[in-house]
């Protein structure tokens, strides 16, 4: 593949990826390749390669009979990966803060004041998270991973973690104003302990923090 075509395949990739999360597509909706065509000025086979690579990264199901489909959402789902998450990405994490690289703590004080400093809502329309400040979060989120020193511990946390994002989207949607939580102090806890090189409370405050998503969608709606 060329450049200029791998980049074109990566912007159609971020465009539908973040139309899925945000919500145009519904969960379990099936995605037609003539509309999407039609919709990202593309051909069939990059919408093929779009859809085989969100399919890796769990935001859509490839089903023969059906298509693909944005992945549907419910509650044993739901629990099966919350499980499953915070077993990985706190593996992840405790191997992170026990290899102690400089690289890696630099990073992870890079991305969380950026974190920390962007405003979470959207300006014009407060009950929607800023664009930014989700740039900013994945980047913390993927920071507190990359320590851990094997590739393909990372891949799967990182491919568990964009499986979450529908999730957490609806938790938003449940919640728009985080009445129930304060995701900057449940960051900034999770953050203070890694660079502390405390891997103990550090695992423990992020695995508070992923099943806290989890409580709350659980104990505001029941999917269907």
């Amino acid at each position: 593949m060329s450049i200029s075509a791998k980049t074109r395949t990566d912007e159609v990739h971020a465009r539908l990826r973040a139309d899925i999360l945000g919500g145009r597509f519904a969960p379990g909706e099936r995605l037609k390749f003539t509309p999407l065509c039609q919709d990202y000025d593309a051909s069939v086979g990059l919408i093929r390669e779009v859809l085989s690579r969100l399919a890796e990264q769990g935001l859509v199901l490839a089903n023969p009979q059906v298509g693909f489909q944005v992945k549907p959402i419910s509650v044993d789902d739901l629990l099966d990966l919350t499980r499953t998450r915070t077993d990985i990405e706190c593996l992840a994490l405790r191997r992170g803060i026990e290899r102690g690289d400089t690289a890696w703590r630099a990073q992870l004080v890079a991305t969380h004041f950026t974190l920390s400093d962007t405003p979470r809502r959207d300006v014009s329309d407060p009950t929607r998270v800023a664009p930014a400040w989700e740039a900013a979060h994945a980047n913390f989120h993927d920071a507190l991973l990359a320590g851990c020193g094997s590739p393909r511990l990372h891949a799967i946390a990182t491919a568990l973690r964009d499986s979450a994002c529908l999730y957490r989207r609806w938790q938003e949607a449940i919640d728009p104003y985080d009445a129930a939580r304060d995701p900057a102090q449940e960051h900034a806890t999770i953050f203070q302990h890694a660079i502390d090189g405390d891997a103990d409370s550090a695992v423990a405050a992020l695995a508070a923090h992923i099943e806290l998503t989890t409580t709350l969608i659980v104990a505001s709606r029941t999917p269907s």
